[in-house]
């Protein structure tokens, strides 16, 4: 049997038919306030070309709160480098599109190089 994801006690098809103040309501107390003091030009622009698109668009606004009505279509989040592929789901609503689109690498460090420990002092360069 398959496993139904909802979203606070809403299923997909309920949630899609949430307008934002509604979608708001059932959202955490910074997400509610984000939605409740209104989207920015920019990201209206992006949402209303995000209805009619075939494929995936590309964005700049990490801070664009994951809604409802972008359930189920591919994004493009640029991390300042590279434009990084998000397929949006019913967990990821409430959040924003740059936790999907990580900005920094994870370190990994290998061994130390010449001459930074004192042991390979004395080590041959050659």
């Amino acid at each position: 049997m398959a496993k139904i994801i909802t979203f606070r006690g809403k299923e997909k098809e309920e949630l899609k038919n949430l307008s934002v103040a509604e979608f708001a309501d059932l959202t955490t107390a910074r997400t509610r306030r984000t939605l409740k003091r209104g989207l920015t030009e920019q990201q209206k622009t992006f949402l209303k070309r995000l209805k009619v698109a075939k494929k995936p668009l590309k964005t700049h606004c990490r801070g664009l709160v994951v809604l409802p009505e972008m359930l189920d279509k591919k994004i493009l989040v640029y991390n300042g480098k590279e434009w990084n592929p998000v397929e949006i789901t019913v967990e990821m609503l409430g959040k924003r599109l740059g936790e999907f689109s990580l900005s920094r690498k994870k370190v990994s460090h290998s061994a130390p190089g010449i001459g930074a420990t004192r042991s390979s002092k004395h080590l041959s360069v050659r």
